[in-house]
């Protein structure tokens, strides 16, 4: 498995690091994610990726789905206390019958559910353990 870190900027954001090189950058403001942008993201990425064979199978290579996803956050808590995606498909060059985009709605939900490790992760207690290390 992939090692992953994040490192502060001189600009004040972040930069989330994967050992293949892969970078994102995080932080506080409008052009930048916040962590919480990214736990929406990484919802919704999960639900595009568990999905997209069964898509694919019925629309042909290179469909996909659009994602949208939003959380309410509970500022007392601290935390988010729900989230919802609403995920689109559009199967118009396809011409599905009623019946073949239901068995396609139900095809990409067993996908999601099967698959989505971060719903999974995110609908289960998760504990988090976090080790302090001070260099000095």
């Amino acid at each position: 498995m992939a090692r992953l870190w994040v490192e502060r900027k001189e600009d004040g954001t972040w930069v989330g690091h994967k050992d293949d090189k892969a970078e994102v950058v995080f932080g506080h403001g409008d052009d930048v994610f916040s962590p919480g942008d990214l736990l929406k993201i990484a919802l919704a990425a999960c639900a595009g990726l568990s999905s997209q064979f069964a898509v694919e199978s019925a629309l042909g290579q290179g469909k996909g789905a659009r994602i949208v996803v939003d959380g309410t956050y509970d500022s007392d808590g601290d935390k988010y206390v729900s989230f919802s995606e609403n995920l689109v498909v559009d199967a118009t060059d396809a011409k599905l019958s009623d019946d073949d985009a239901a068995k396609l709605e139900e095809r990409i939900k067993r996908h999601i559910d099967k698959s989505c490790t971060v719903k999974h992760t995110l609908v289960e207690a998760t504990p988090v353990r976090m080790d302090i290390n001070i260099r000095h």
